[in-house]
């Protein structure tokens, strides 16, 4: 299954088939505006000016999920984002991905690519304790540990990598840049 067989809505309540971006490497992230890795979102603008031309897009999913830090409505959201980090790269309504009521396209991205950790270091310590709540809140559900989690799909539609909000960006661009070749 690709994840082309999936819709997104836009925050208007349009619904956009993902199938619109066939042929494209896509960067799938569930964000936040009020979470510690929120300053990502200017990387992830960055390789989204840089890569765009090349066929490559990013699709921004805002959750209130964890720790209720994506509180405002879908409007305030796109605001914020465009204030402070000029972000261009097309955003959805604010959804759920985990739980009874995760967005469909989240389980079958998660269930691709399922966690494995959130690598070394001081922020992955925390964010290890931070996702026992987590599981125990979802159980067998709980699809995405945190905000900012990305999974990149190549042309083709098939999810290729997942990458925990502790991934540097500058591994996530080299595995875009690796696609787009």
């Amino acid at each position: 299954m690709s994840v082309y067989e999936f819709s997104a809505t836009k925050p208007d309540g349009t619904e956009v088939s993902l199938k619109d971006y066939e042929g494209k490497v896509l960067l799938i992230v569930n964000t936040a505006t009020g979470c510690g890795f929120t300053p990502q979102y200017e990387d992830l603008e960055n390789i989204y000016r840089e890569y765009r031309e090349q066929g490559f897009e990013i699709l921004d999913f805002p959750c209130n999920q964890f720790k209720n830090q994506a509180p405002g409505s879908d409007e305030e959201i796109h605001e914020f984002c465009t204030l402070h980090y000029a972000v261009d790269f097309p955003q959805f309504k604010k959804g759920d991905v985990n739980g009874e009521s995760a967005q469909p396209l989240f389980a079958h991205l998660a269930t691709e690519k399922p966690f494995e950790g959130f690598g070394k270091g001081a922020k992955a310590l925390a964010m290890k304790a931070i996702q026992h709540g987590v599981d125990k809140e979802f159980g067998d559900k709980a699809y995405i540990k945190w905000n900012f989690t990305k999974f990149l799909v190549n042309q083709s539609g098939d999810v290729i990598a997942r990458f925990e909000p502790t991934a540097s960006m500058d591994e996530v661009k080299a595995a875009i840049a690796e696609l787009l070749q």
